[in-house]
């Protein structure tokens, strides 16, 4: 008997959530990434890697294997003749994770799931670059010492740039609003 896995299950039933996740990883093959909780992602990684893995060897046999679990032979075709291939050189690690916040209904953790599209050598090239480019200095931020007011006034006027605003973002002010409060920053002046 096959040992059920811990926790809460994604269906109702064992069978309900091996059709979730068939559904899951032929969406993740048919448009390349999807975003689903963290949960289903996590659970769907390890499901569509393994067809993936069996994609590569590219024979009937696993072909039927893979047709098993993904019913829809667009699909099957897709991830035989196009994402096998492109991913042939890789050993593993064929799907990336990515979490990206909270879903505004209920505030549950959404990730991204995607099909790893870059070849090894450019992972690696990247991940290098990315060591050689991280801050050296670990040590603890140094205080800021106080500015004085001219540096405060070129601060001010570095950032003060004109930005040109399109007609339908400007607010339209009546004449009464302006008056108000031009007579607000008189009366401020005057003190």
């Amino acid at each position: 008997m096959p040992k059920p896995t811990k926790g809460a299950r994604l269906g109702s039933s064992p069978a309900h959530e091996r059709i979730i996740l068939a559904n899951l990883a032929s969406q993740l093959f048919d448009h390349g990434r999807i975003t689903t909780t963290q949960t289903r992602a996590k659970r769907v990684q390890p499901f569509a890697e393994s067809l993936i893995t069996k994609a590569k060897k590219g024979d009937l046999h696993n072909r039927r294997l893979v047709m098993r679990r993904i019913t829809d032979p667009r699909i099957v075709h897709e991830l035989f003749t196009n994402i096998a291939p492109s991913l042939a050189e890789r050993e593993g690690g064929y799907t990336r994770i990515t979490k990206v916040g909270s879903r505004q209904g209920d505030a549950a953790p959404m990730a991204v799931i995607e099909i790893v599209t870059e070849s090894v050598e450019e992972s690696r090239a990247r991940k290098e670059k990315a060591v050689k480019s991280a801050p050296k200095d670990t040590a603890k931020p140094k205080s800021k010492a106080k500015k004085s007011k001219a540096d405060d006034k070129a601060a001010a006027t570095e950032t003060d740039e004109v930005e040109e605003v399109s007609a339908d973002e400007v607010e339209e002010v009546s004449a009464d609003e302006v008056e108000a409060s031009d007579a607000k920053a008189s009366k401020y002046d005057a003190k």
